[in-house]
C-alpha cells in the first residue's frame, strides 16, 4: 500500500496534462504514487473532500494519459473526487488555497480552468450535460471525445436514469465512466474481467458484433429478436452489464481502477473505437485506496479538516460553548419521535449531515433515507402525509430546489402537512455558491398555503421543530443555518409557537429592525450602536416569512422613521413581501423611509461564512450605515467614524 512517497519528481515534470501523454507506463505508476502523496499532503493543510479523490487517482491519472484533454471533455459528476484533476491541471500550487477566499473551488468550476469544461457542486448531472456536449460537437461535425464520469452514488438519482434512456435513444459518441467504490454492484474483479472488459471493449468485438447485428436483421423478426438478446444476455452473465445493455449502451467492464494493467488498455480502445451511441466503463475503486487512516475510517474521509500526515489525526477544532443547529434539530426530533409515533424523518442521502443519523439509530422503522433523489423523498412524504402519517422531509436548503415542482404540485396542492427542515440555510463558507441556501425564503414565500419558518437562534429552532410537528393544517417549512448557535440555554423541550406571529425584542421611536432568521444577533448589535448615536431603535425578530405577522409590521412602520429588514436570503424574499404589504396597505405614502438588506443578486464564492456575511453587506457595521444613511448622515463621514 502506498502511503507517501519520497520525492515527487515525476509529478514536478508535470506542468500540464499533455507532458503524461509521453510517459510510459512504469512511469505514470509512479505518477500515480506521487500524485496520491501529493492529494494527501495538500488536502492535510487545507482539509476538503479526500477519500473519494484518493479512489480515482489512478483513474485521473489515467483519463489524462489517454485522452486529449481539454479538447477531449472531461466532466467530473459532483466535483467531490476532483483534487487529483486539478493538481494535473496546472493548479498544484493552488491547492494550498482550496476552499479559502480568493482560492480555487473545492468543486471542477468552469471559470476556473479550460480544464473545467463543466461546474458541478450538485450530483448526478455529468451524463446530461456530457450528452448535451456530444449532440452539439456532432451539430459542428467535431470529432472530440466526452467522458462523463459519475460515481455509484450519483446513480440513484432519476436524473442519471433520465440521461441514460435519453443517451441510448442517440447517435451521438458519449463515453460514460461508473466509478463504483460503494454499492458493490460489480462481481468479483479480477484477471479474466479484464481481459473480457479488454476484449469487448475492442474495435475488432464491436465490428463484429455489428455485423453480426446486420446480419441478424436479414432474419425473420423473432429469429432476429432472439439472436440480440441472446449476445446480450450472455456479455451480461460475465460483465454485469444488463441494465445499461437494455437501455441502448454499451457495457464494458468491470475493471479495477486501481490497476493499470487493466485500465489503460480499455481507455485506449473506446478512445479509438470509431463506433456510434453511448459506452459504459465500469469501474471498481477504493474510496480512501492507498492512505491507511482514510481506509479504516467509517466514513472513509469523505470531508475532512486539517490533519497529520503520519498519523491522520484531525486537529480538533476550537470547542463552541453553543451545539450546532443541526444537533438541535436532531436532538429535538429524537424527543418528538418518542412522544409521537406518526413521526418519521426522512433524507436524501443526507443522514448525516442533516442530523437524523440519532434518529435513525433510535427509531429504525421510521427513518427513510432515500438515496440522492429529492424529488422522491418530497412525494413519498406527500404519500405518507396522505395516509396520517407525520413526514419531516430534512434536506439542505439547496438541494430542496431539486424538488421544487413537487413542493408545489404534490404537496402544497393538496394541502397535505409535510414538515420541511432545511439544513444550511443561507451562507454556507467553504463549499461556495452551489451550495449557500439563499433562495429558499422567495422560492417558498410565493407558494400558496405554506408556512415559512427561519429561527433566531437554537432556541427558536428547538420551538419550531415543535411546532412543525404539532401543525396539521398543510406544508410547514422552517430553514436553519449552517454552524453552532449563539450560546442561549436550552430547553427540555421545544414550545409550539403561534402561527404567523413575530415578537419585538427591544422597543424605540425612530429606527425599526426587522430581522428573519440569524441575522438578529446582527440588528440588535446595530440597534445598540444607534442608540448609542441618539437613535431610539426598535428590533424585532418576524419568526414567519408567512404568513407574515402584520400587525407587528404595520405598527413597526407607523412608529418609525427608518423602518429596516434583514434576512440572509436572496432578494424577493421577506424584505419583498413586507413592502408589497406596506405598499397594499398605504403605509408608504407618508414619507416612511423603507430599506431591504438581503443577499445582494451575485453568487458568492467560498470563503468564510464570516467573511461571506460581511461580503453580502448583512453585518451589524453596514445595518448601522443603512440606517443612517437613510437617516441623512453623510456616508463618508459614517465610514471614517467607523474605521476610528
Amino acid at each position: 500500500m502506498t502511503e507517501t512517497v519520497d520525492g515527487t519528481p515525476i509529478l514536478d515534470s508535470i506542468s500540464s496534462p499533455e507532458d503524461i501523454r509521453s510517459l510510459e507506463l512504469d512511469d505514470i505508476k509512479l505518477l500515480a504514487d506521487e500524485l496520491r502523496s501529493e492529494t494527501i499532503r495538500t488536502t492535510s493543510i487545507t482539509g476538503g473532500h479526500l477519500g473519494a479523490s484518493l479512489g480515482v487517482v489512478e483513474l485521473t491519472t489515467a483519463l489524462h494519459h489517454v485522452f486529449n484533454t481539454p479538447d477531449d471533455k472531461l466532466i467530473w459528476d459532483v466535483g467531490h473526487q476532483c483534487y487529483p484533476h486539478k493538481i494535473l491541471t496546472g493548479r498544484r500550487e493552488q491547492m494550498r488555497t482550496l476552499r479559502q477566499g480568493g482560492g480555487i473551488s473545492g468543486f471542477t468550476n468552469k471559470a476556473e480552468s479550460k480544464f473545467d469544461p463543466f461546474g458541478a457542486g450538485h450530483s448526478s448531472t455529468s451524463i446530461s450535460a456530457g450528452l448535451g456536449m456530444a449532440v452539439a460537437r456532432d451539430l459542428d461535425g467535431g470529432t472530440n471525445n466526452i467522458i462523463a464520469v459519475i460515481g455509484d452514488g450519483a446513480m440513484s438519482a432519476g436524473m442519471v436514469y433520465e440521461a441514460m434512456n435519453h443517451a441510448g435513444s442517440q447517435d451521438s459518441r458519449l463515453i460514460i465512466i461508473l466509478n463504483d467504490n460503494d454499492m458493490s454492484i460489480a462481481p468479483p474483479v479480477g484477471a479474466m474481467s479484464a481481459y473480457l472488459s479488454r476484449l469487448i471493449s475492442s474495435k475488432p468485438f464491436r465490428q463484429a458484433r455489428d455485423l453480426a447485428k446486420q446480419l441478424s436483421q436479414k432474419l425473420p423478426r423473432r429469429l432476429e429478436e432472439a439472436a440480440r438478446r441472446a449476445e446480450e444476455y450472455a456479455r451480461g452473465l460475465v460483465t454485469g452489464g444488463t441494465l445499461f445493455e437494455e437501455m441502448g449502451i454499451f457495457y464494458v467492464g468491470p475493471i479495477d481502477g486501481h490497476n493499470l494493467d487493466h485500465l489503460l488498455p480499455v481507455l485506449k480502445n473506446v478512445r479509438d473505437d470509431d463506433g456510434v451511441g453511448p459506452v459504459l466503463i465500469h469501474v471498481v475503486t477504493q474510496k480512501g485506496h492507498g492512505y491507511a487512516p482514510a481506509e479504516d475510517a467509517p466514513d472513509k474521509y469523505h470531508g475532512v479538516g486539517r490533519f497529520d500526515v503520519v498519523t491522520g489525526t484531525q486537529e480538533v477544532s476550537k470547542k463552541s460553548n453553543a451545539p450546532s443547529y443541526t444537533s438541535v434539530f436532531s436532538d429535538e426530533m429524537v424527543r418528538l419521535g418518542g412522544v409521537d409515533e406518526k413521526i418519521v424523518a426522512i433524507t436524501a442521502a443526507m443522514p448525516s449531515g442533516t442530523g437524523l443519523d440519532e434518529f435513525a439509530e433510535k427509531y429504525p422503522e421510521r427513518f427513510f433515507d432515500v438515496g440522492i433523489a429529492e424529488q422522491h423523498a418530497v412525494t413519498f412524504a406527500a404519500g405518507l402525509a396522505a395516509e396520517g402519517v407525520k413526514p419531516f422531509c430534512a434536506i439542505y436548503s439547496t438541494f430542496l430546489q431539486r424538488a421544487y415542482d413537487q413542493v408545489i404540485h404534490d404537496v402544497a396542492i393538496q394541502k397535505l402537512p409535510v414538515r420541511f427542515a432545511l439544513d444550511r440555510g443561507g451562507l454556507v463558507g467553504a463549499d461556495g455558491a452551489t451550495h449557500h441556501g439563499s433562495f429558499d425564503l422567495a422560492y417558498l414565500g410565493c407558494v400558496p398555503g405554506i408556512v415559512v419558518m427561519a429561527p433566531a437562534d437554537e432556541v427558536e429552532l428547538k420551538n419550531m421543530t415543535a411546532t412543525a410537528a404539532a401543525f396539521d393544517e398543510g406544508p410547514i417549512a422552517f430553514r436553519y443555518p449552517r454552524g453552532e448557535g449563539i450560546g442561549t440555554p436550552l430547553p427540555a423541550a421545544g414550545t409550539t409557537l403561534e402561527i404567523g406571529r413575530g415578537r419585538i425584542i427591544t422597543e424605540g421611536t425612530t429606527v425599526g429592525i426587522i430581522s428573519i432568521g440569524t441575522r438578529l444577533a446582527a440588528a440588535l448589535e446595530a440597534g445598540e450602536k444607534l442608540a448609542a448615536q441618539g437613535f431610539s431603535t426598535s428590533v424585532a425578530d418576524a419568526r414567519f416569512m408567512k404568513p407574515l405577522d402584520e400587525n407587528l409590521i404595520e405598527r413597526m412602520a407607523r412608529e418609525h422613521e427608518i423602518l429596516i429588514t434583514i434576512e440572509e436570503g436572496s432578494h424577493g424574499g421577506f424584505g419583498a413581501s413586507v413592502i408589497e404589504h406596506l405598499s397594499n396597505k398605504g403605509l408608504m405614502d407618508r414619507g416612511l423611509k423603507v430599506r431591504t438588506m438581503a443577499i445582494p443578486d451575485i453568487f458568492i464564492e467560498h470563503d468564510t461564512q464570516a467573511n461571506q456575511l460581511v461580503q453580502a453587506g448583512l453585518s451589524a457595521d453596514k445595518i448601522l450605515e443603512v440606517a443612517l444613511v437613510a437617516l441623512g448622515k453623510n456616508a463618508k463621514d459614517i465610514s471614517a467614524k467607523s474605521r476610528a
